[in-house]
C-alpha cells in the first residue's frame, strides 16, 4: 500500500475512534473494533507521535547534564538497533538481558503516587528464629492483587490505571540476610532469604505474606517491590517524590 493510502487509512481509523468515543449512544461495537484495529496495526498512528521526544533537553546546554537520545517516531524501532546481540523482551525473564519495546503506559497523577510502610516486622523489631511469621505491608494509592503470568508475560504490557486513576498491579516482599543491622556493603540482588509475590488484594489497606519457614538467627532487611500488573516497577509522573516502596531492618533471635 502506498504511503498516502496508509496515512489516509490511519486518519479514517482515528476519526472512527474519536467519533465512537464522542457521539452520544455511539455503538460500543464500533469503538471496540476501532480500538482493536489500532492495537493490531503495524503503522504508528499520527495522534500518538510525541514531538517532545525529538528534543535532547540541551536547549540551552546545562553543565554536567547529559543530552537525551532523540526520536521522531516514538522509538518504535529502537530494539532493532540492538539485534541480534540483545534479544527482544518476549514475556520471559531473560537473565542475560533483553530489549523491551512495550511502552511505559499510563502514568498516574502526582496525587495518586503509591507508597508503602511495613507494619510487621517493624523497623528495629525482632522475630523468633526459624519460626513462622506473617509479613505485613500497608499500602496506599495502588489497586493490588492484579498480576499477569510472570513466566510468559513479564514486562509484556504497559502500566494501566483504574477508574480512580490508581496504578493497577501488585506488590512483592523480599527478605535479605545481612551481616549486621549496620551493614553498609551493598547486597547481592541475586541472593535472598525469602521472596513472595503478594497475589491477594490488600485487606483494609494491608498486604500479608506468610513466611512459613521463618528465617534463621541473624540480621535482615525486608523490602517491598510495588509493581504494575506485568511486574514492572511502578512508574510515577515526577522525578522528585518520596519512596514508593519501603524497607525495614529486623533481627531473628
Amino acid at each position: 500500500m502506498k504511503s498516502s493510502a496508509v496515512s489516509k487509512s490511519i486518519l479514517v481509523l482515528s476519526a472512527l475512534v474519536s467519533a465512537a468515543a464522542a457521539a452520544p449512544g455511539a455503538s460500543s461495537a464500533v469503538a471496540r473494533a476501532a480500538a482493536a484495529d489500532l492495537q493490531s496495526s503495524l503503522t504508528l498512528d499520527p495522534s500518538v507521535i510525541n514531538k517532545g521526544f525529538a528534543d535532547n533537553g540541551q536547549n540551552p546546554p546545562t553543565a554536567g547534564q547529559t543530552a537525551s537520545s532523540t526520536s521522531t517516531n516514538n522509538y518504535i524501532n529502537f530494539c532493532a538497533l540492538t539485534l541480534p546481540r540483545t534479544p527482544l523482551t518476549n514475556g520471559l525473564q531473560i537473565t542475560s538481558g533483553s530489549c523491551n519495546q512495550a511502552p511505559i503506559g499510563l502514568i498516574p497523577a502526582a496525587a495518586n503516587m503509591p507508597s508503602a510502610k511495613f507494619v510487621f516486622p517493624p523497623n528495629g523489631g525482632s522475630v523468633k528464629a526459624d519460626a513462622a511469621f506473617t509479613a505485613q505491608l500497608a499500602v496506599r494509592n495502588i489497586q493490588t492483587g492484579v498480576f499477569t503470568n510472570a513466566q510468559k508475560t513479564y514486562f509484556a504490557g504497559p502500566q494501566t490505571l483504574n477508574a480512580q486513576g490508581l496504578i493497577i498491579g501488585h506488590s512483592h516482599i523480599v527478605i535479605e540476610k545481612l551481616t549486621a543491622l549496620d551493614q553498609t556493603t551493598p547486597t547481592d540482588p541475586q541472593k535472598f532469604a525469602f521472596f513472595k509475590g503478594v497475589d491477594d488484594p490488600a485487606s483494609a489497606g494491608v498486604l500479608s505474606a506468610a513466611v512459613s519457614a521463618g528465617v534463621p538467627a541473624g540480621a535482615y532487611r525486608i523490602c517491598s517491590i510495588n509493581s504494575a500488573a506485568n511486574h514492572q516497577p511502578v512508574i510515577v509522573p515526577v522525578a522528585q517524590h518520596g519512596m514508593l516502596d519501603d524497607c525495614s531492618y529486623f533481627t531473628a533471635t
